[in-house]
């Protein structure tokens, strides 16, 4: 029996090519038709939410690997039986060094410094910076452990992490629970939201969370948009109390006269944090081993879902 699978990319169709795997290209966001009848979709997350749920009209699915981390927009559109897996272990690195980036932009005033560029004006700024600074670091997982392993070696002068539940690591780093963090707010210069998006973390950061944070903290969210409050950030950016630098961002894509995208202090990509080459290659191996393995009759790893 041929194995088809469906793949968004040429370069995973070629690594596909492989006895008793059939790859057959069809990109869920861009594709004007439905997917033709396959046991395997390998999938990245569709720019365009009404795009999701044309995973639940494929003919004969079985099985979904997801060239990402994030699972939770699929869940609904799952075939019943249908096993899920993410790509985890190809993506933290290169989301952890853009989490970098926005701390370290954001703090150093380089929008600033481009905007006096192009003005062709020679003006020294004093900044913040990350050495010195205390991190309040919302996610432990694969992510939030490597945005933390990166921070700390810019000399902060503490990363306080928060996770779903409280507990001591093998190391004796303490990790708070999430009912701690309005506690712990007070205490951060920096926040970075590395959560998933779930029915709790959802809206977490809202009115009540930003009113805790101290004047001139800056934001940072590279977990799901869906987890801060745009209309509270909003109305924090605007009163210049806080910054925000936001990868992430609620409604997404951010529509073009959304007011978002002129709030002051707020420095925005469109959802990049894992876009590298490195990363490209890192989950085409990982997609390509995933789909080797299910056509030997191997137990798929990084199984999210069982299909049950």
């Amino acid at each position: 029996m041929t194995l088809r699978v469906l793949v968004p990319w040429q370069r995973l169709v070629d690594g596909m090519r492989l006895p008793g795997i059939e790859p057959i290209l069809w990109h869920i966001n861009d594709d004007p038709h439905d997917a033709p009848e396959a046991e395997v979709l390998v999938t990245e997350r569709p720019a365009n939410p009404d795009q999701r749920a044309r995973v639940a009209r494929i003919k004969g699915l079985k099985h979904v690997h997801l060239l990402s981390i994030g699972y939770e927009w699929v869940l609904e559109h799952l075939p019943q039986g249908t096993t899920l897996t993410n790509s985890r272990g190809a993506v933290e690195d290169a989301t952890a060094e853009h989490c970098l980036a926005l701390i370290l932009a954001s703090l150093r005033e380089l929008p600033k410094a481009l905007e006096q560029q192009r003005q062709r004006r020679w003006e020294r700024t004093w900044t913040s910076s990350l050495h010195g600074s205390t991190v309040l670091l919302l996610g432990a997982g694969g992510v939030g452990s490597a945005i933390s392993a990166r921070l700390h070696a810019f000399k902060p002068a503490r990363v306080i992490t928060v996770a779903s539940t409280a507990r001591t690591l093998p190391d004796s780093r303490v990790i708070h629970g999430i009912d701690e963090v309005i506690e712990l707010l007070p205490q951060a210069d920096v926040v970075v939201v590395a959560l998933p998006h779930t029915a709790r973390t959802e809206n977490l950061v809202d009115t009540q969370f930003l009113s805790h944070m101290r004047d001139g903290c800056l934001l940072v969210n590279v977990g799901r948009g869906a987890i801060v409050d745009t209309d509270a950030l909003l109305e924090e950016l605007n009163s210049g109390r806080i910054r925000a630098a936001l990868d992430v961002t609620n409604p997404e894509p951010l529509p073009s006269d959304h007011p978002l995208w002129v709030a002051p202090n707020c420095l925005i990509t469109p959802h990049m944090a894992g876009d590298t080459a490195e990363f490209l290659n890192l989950v085409s191996e990982l997609a390509i081993e995933q789909v080797r393995g299910i056509v030997a009759g191997k137990k798929p790893f990084n199984v999210v879902s069982a299909g049950n």
